[in-house]
């Protein structure tokens, strides 16, 4: 029986329901479109995007809306669309062999499989015709069916090859290296060499929030004292978050910017830029107490909560970079549009407001020229001219937004939905994290995590990030709530991360065992915008084992991490979110905070202080009790209210002020 000639219309994927229109016979990824290609004796041509994608947008129109386009890609290749954000794995192992090839990554990934789905050719963005230096994509399409025809024996030579090095970077074997404090130090001092001391974030444009490489910033300021290091961290962020990559009306981060002061953003609004920047902001009020922080942090969760929440209680992941048909146009504003509003003339002079603008003719808003806040009265005239344009903007024509809520990128804006109203005192807000918390768990199936949820559709297996996203978000709730239900879910979690990740070797793949559809089961360690699944794996169960004081625990973490460092020296590239969580585990920290209630002086002062390396327990008060400080300590009798700090084996003396604790807590140089 013939398929329907395109069959992306009732897939779980916005990004691939956008595609259900195209005149290309699109299959979705899986066993039925791979064993068609076998079938038929054609390459698979694999397109690889996702829904917030400008260039994605760019291509589609261009070439998979196009007939002439279509009837070639139908009638030499099986087409298969895939969403990146769906299916990371897929992702990794097709740009891994792009980039083996020799060429630059990015989206959208075009890639020209074997019909047994082993790349040998591809690219990333193609127009219809030969432009920008690039070659057509009628000419690509031409050249590779000839190449495939007439010299298959090659192809197919080279192709194992290929696969055999993508297999080696994706899957590498290396021995095991042992912690070592001046490994992650080095690699600290690595990332402040290459810092804009000016401008802030990496040097040079693009520029990315580069949240992995930050975490190493802060990290190593709380470590060492590094003061270089947490003044990096700061200007990189106060720059962001005042940049026209930050939404100075509507609030959030945009993906980064194109060039190299944060002013012109890509401007799609991705959901684990937010949630990383919240964290970070949170860090960053704590230690400066500056205003700029907390605003930050308040416009973007008003932001999530207005824009972002998806099926049911879940955030969707991406809003798109485009309206109308132009990148930008909801964001920008001309002059005119802003001279009529009252205060016009201090809202122009802050936000770079010039009849000439500062972007193709309009005004990107931006406060980089001003960085610092202004007097309150100054403020509070900008916050009511805001409020205005804010609304004006709402009328017009919103970027689309990409519904689909990933396990993994909610796990992060839960946490940092916890930590931030843990630390700002708002109820609120944590009500916001809890009820995302409960959207997922009730998304189960069969005690599995779907990966991604849609309306009532789920997509499953989930990968190991999403487990260990959901461990990190748990452990936080706890610390926000202290409700021991929370770690009991962590170690549920961890337990369906091990049945259906863990492999023979005792390390993790990012795809279940039961992924049948892929030619590599990757491990998962290369950064992307976010963390690695093993970064957030080993941090998951390093601050598990802490909570839990499980000492076998913390143990595995400690191989699990030598593993992967030993990884790291072998590839030594794009791999942070490792680094970063096996220095965790130089000195894991607890803090055990014993008193009569969670209102307790002892816990608000805790609160006070967040430190990605600390895991704070409560232990309601009742004297002559005993407790274990850490594995092997011998027990302790509980006199009176206290706070007990452990860093690795070592507790320090008992305080019982607050003052005592802080003195404890505050960071030094």
């Amino acid at each position: 029986m013939n398929q329907p000639i395109n069959l992306l219309g009732n897939e779980s994927s916005p990004y691939l329901r956008q595609h259900a229109d195209n005149p290309v016979h699109w299959r979705p990824w899986g066993k039925s479109a791979i064993d068609e290609a076998q079938r038929a004796g054609k390459p698979i041509l694999l397109s690889v995007g996702y829904a917030a994608c400008h260039w994605c947008h760019v291509m589609a129109h261009e070439c998979f809306e196009d007939q002439e386009v279509a009837d070639l890609m139908n009638s030499c290749y099986v087409n298969i669309k895939v969403d990146r954000e769906e299916r990371p794995d897929i992702d990794q192992i097709y740009m891994a062999a792009l980039g083996a090839m020799g060429e630059q990554g990015g989206w959208p990934l075009t890639m020209f499989l074997t019909p047994e789905g082993k790349p040998f050719w591809g690219g990333t963005y193609f127009p219809k015709n030969s432009r920008y230096g690039r070659p057509g994509f009628v000419d690509v399409l031409q050249s590779i069916d000839r190449v495939w025809r007439d010299d298959r024996d090659r192809v197919v030579q080279n192709v194992d090859a290929l696969t055999s090095h993508v297999r080696n970077r994706l899957d590498a074997q290396a021995n095991p290296v042992a912690l070592d404090r001046q490994l992650f130090d080095q690699f600290a001092a690595n990332i402040t060499g290459m810092i804009d001391i000016e401008k802030g974030g990496l040097t040079g444009a693009p520029k990315f929030p580069s949240a992995p490489f930050m975490d190493t910033l802060w990290l190593s300021w709380l470590r060492n004292g590094n003061i270089q290091h947490r003044d990096a961290f700061i200007k990189s962020l106060r720059m962001m978050l005042q940049g026209g990559i930050y939404d100075h009306l509507g609030g959030g981060l945009s993906r980064y910017s194109v060039d190299d002061r944060w002013l012109v953003p890509h401007f799609e609004k991705m959901l684990y830029d937010n949630a990383q920047f919240i964290r970070h902001a949170t860090y960053a009020y704590a230690e400066t107490k500056d205003e700029l922080f907390r605003l930050r942090i308040e416009e973007t969760i008003d932001w999530l909560k207005r824009e972002m929440l998806a099926n049911g209680q879940c955030f969707a992941s991406s809003l798109d970079a485009d309206s109308e048909g132009e990148e930008g146009r909801f964001y920008v504003w001309a002059a005119n549009e802003i001279a009529d509003t009252r205060g016009s003339d201090l809202f122009c002079a802050t936000y770079d407001v010039t009849p000439e603008g500062n972007w193709e003719g309009k005004t990107i808003l931006n406060r980089l020229k001003s960085p610092d806040l202004l007097d309150s009265g100054a403020e509070e005239s900008l916050k009511k001219t805001r409020s205005i344009l804010f609304n004006r903007r709402e009328a017009r024509i919103h970027p689309q937004r990409d519904d689909k809520s990933l396990t993994d990128w909610n796990g992060l804006m839960i946490r940092a939905l916890a930590e931030a109203a843990r630390l700002l005192e708002r109820d609120d807000w944590l009500g916001l994290a809890l009820a995302s918390y409960r959207s997922i768990s009730e998304s189960m199936v069969d005690g599995r995590l779907p990966h991604s949820v849609l309306e009532k559709s789920r997509l499953f297996p989930c990968l190991s990030s999403d487990y260990a996203s959901m461990i990190n978000a748990a452990i936080s709730l706890y610390e926000a709530t202290y409700e021991k239900a929370f770690l009991d879910d962590a170690a549920r979690w961890l337990h369906s991360l091990d049945l259906w990740h863990l492999t023979e070797d005792g390390n993790h793949a990012l795809s279940a065992s039961d992924s049948t559809d892929v030619i590599i089961r990757v491990r998962g360690d290369q950064d992307e915008a976010i963390p690695s699944a093993t970064g957030q794996i080993i941090e998951a169960i390093t601050r598990l084992a802490t909570a839990t004081t499980d000492h076998t625990l913390q143990q595995r973490a400690e191989q699990l991490a030598e593993n992967a460092l030993g990884r790291v020296l072998e590839q030594r590239y794009g791999q942070a979110g490792v680094i970063n969580s096996a220095s965790l585990l130089l000195e894991p920290m607890k803090l055990v905070l014993v008193a009569p209630d969670k209102d307790h002086p002892l816990l608000r002062l805790a609160a006070r202080y967040p430190d990605p390396r600390r895991i704070d327990i409560w232990i309601k008060f009742k004297e002559a009790a005993t407790i274990e400080l850490v594995p092997g300590s011998g027990e302790i009798t509980i006199k009176k209210p206290a706070a007990y700090l452990c860093r690795g084996f070592i507790c320090l003396a008992p305080v019982e002020t607050a003052e005592a604790l802080e003195a404890l807590l505050k960071p030094q140089p």
